[in-house]
């Protein structure tokens, strides 16, 4: 199970977890840019974490595709492959709906109190409020958050995975996309669905959703 995964299920992060889960979102959003070297002993003490810990997140970075270790050279951020987007898209526009209507059907699960959270805040400040950052990560958490309430591990793991190199691509091209927020707006009808147990529905609107996203990010290329 990911760390992401244990930290959505309130359960203790370990040393590791907590530089894995930092270092990710770092990756991700390009705050570390593609191809940039990832120095342990500057990150160490960023992070105030020993080495041990660092480097075993570094591994699991790794198998996530986020970073790539040479031999004598060091580990480095991977490059955004946007060649991959046509593979990404056709397994999150398969597992991305069955995720929500599993929400659904749950009504939320275990993570219905942080859903209605973040239904909340989406329809009482709407969008006007996001700047492309803002944007983007609004669009992650609450992907993480269906995935969670799907209540499916082996599923949540995969899709934080796909969700995560599909980010690195759409952080490519974000100021291009002039309908950032429009694509955001959306969730609030999602929410709306995976709260109210309309799992056929919810799975319609995630899957015009992922389908959007490709077809948005490609008019730019």
């Amino acid at each position: 199970m990911s760390t992401t995964s244990l930290h959505s299920q309130g359960e203790p992060l370990s040393l590791a977890d907590q530089a894995f889960l930092q270092l990710q979102d770092r990756l991700i959003f390009l705050d570390i840019p593609p191809g940039a070297p990832l120095n342990e002993g500057r990150l160490s003490q960023e992070l105030q974490l020993g080495r041990t810990p660092l480097r075993e997140a570094l591994k699991r970075l790794e198998s996530e595709h986020l970073v790539v270790t040479y031999s004598r050279r060091g580990t480095f951020a991977t490059t955004v492959d946007i060649t991959a987007l046509s593979e990404i898209s056709q397994v999150r526009e398969v597992l991305e709906p069955l995720a929500a209507r599993l929400a659904a059907e749950r009504r939320g699960g275990d993570a219905r109190a942080q859903l209605e959270g973040l239904r909340d805040r989406l329809d009482g400040a709407g969008t006007a409020w996001l700047d492309r950052d803002e944007a983007l990560r609004w669009d992650v958490q609450i992907h993480r958050a269906v995935y969670a309430a799907a209540g499916n591990s082996h599923l949540q793991v995969t899709l934080e995975r796909y969700s995560n190199l599909a980010t690195r691509i759409w952080c490519v091209v974000a100021d291009r996309i002039p309908q950032l927020q429009e694509h955001i707006t959306v969730h609030s009808e999602l929410l709306r669905a995976v709260l109210a147990g309309e799992a056929e529905e919810a799975g319609e609107i995630m899957l015009t959703h992922v389908r959007d996203f490709e077809t948005q990010i490609r008019q730019v290329l």
